[in-house]
């Protein structure tokens, strides 16, 4: 996957729990909104979306990973021969693979997640019907006509000719309506404090206690609340808190080695 600077659209549509200050334009809301979106994006882990991605996958095959299935039938694929730890020779198939609760082998590849739907799988350049294809957890898009996923492709080839094996997809975790409130909450604490004739984004940023006329109040200091992965919002922290509650910066994965991830072409 490739890295993600920020949300690929702004979080919307968005109903702002606060009147638009006087003065300002549907493009400041927009503009402020998108910021707003970046922020609780960044700060709740990187993993909202749904965002498309096209990738050019690479099939797992059993033999890459040193796993192999033990079985005597007809397959779909060439087999290797081996001899396994009882000195017995078996075939092993290295065009699928075979897990302890699975009867029959499954020719899949792996999307980088988390997957939110599949909008067309093209090989060679046609388009495969829906019910020919799943997604299993975490990523695993999975053949169910019969036929297998191609070995290999011609990378050099544009998407959709001949030798080409290309998916469509939507990665990233559904916003919820939690995300959608704490993003209008903090809008609309933009709009009111860095819209023309505002002071919030000017005010002194280290201030925490202020006394005038007999009247003292005490403030958070806010480098700790931004030090902290928080906006200083009742709402947007508690939403914050919910799905982000340790401060991760980013999901966790596994990396190995062995694995090849899925080409993206990034320009042109």
């Amino acid at each position: 996957m490739p890295i993600q600077v920020g949300p690929c659209d702004p979080w919307g549509p968005l109903e702002l729990c606060c009147d638009v200050p006087d003065g300002v334009e549907e493009a400041e809301v927009v503009r402020w909104s998108a910021v707003a979106s970046e922020i609780l994006w960044a700060l709740s882990g990187r993993r909202w979306g749904p965002c498309p991605v096209t990738v050019r996958p690479c099939r797992k095959k059993c033999a890459d990973s040193g796993f192999y299935s033990f079985q005597a039938g007809a397959g779909t694929g060439p087999w290797i021969p081996y001899i396994g730890a009882d000195g017995v020779w078996r075939n092993a198939s290295a065009c699928g693979c075979r897990t302890d609760c699975s009867c029959t082998e499954l020719c899949e590849v792996y999307l980088p997640g988390p997957v939110y739907d599949v909008v067309s799988v093209d090989v060679g350049g046609v388009v495969l019907p829906e019910a020919s294809y799943r997604v299993d957890a975490p990523g695993n898009l999975v053949r169910l006509d019969g036929d297998c996923w191609p070995e290999c492709q011609d990378m050099a080839a544009p998407t959709g000719a001949e030798d080409t094996f290309t998916v469509t997809y939507r990665w990233g975790l559904p916003l919820s309506p939690g995300a959608l409130a704490a993003a209008a909450e903090l809008t609309c604490h933009y709009l009111k404090g860095c819209s023309p004739g505002a002071c919030g984004c000017r005010a002194a940023k280290n201030l925490t206690r202020l006394v005038r006329q007999g009247v003292e109040i005490e403030m958070p200091d806010p480098s700790v609340v931004y030090a902290e992965g928080r906006t200083g919002l009742p709402l947007a922290d508690a939403w914050l808190s919910a799905v982000n509650p340790y401060g991760m910066s980013s999901a966790s994965r596994v990396y190995s080695p062995d694995y090849r991830r899925p080409r993206v072409q990034l320009w042109p």
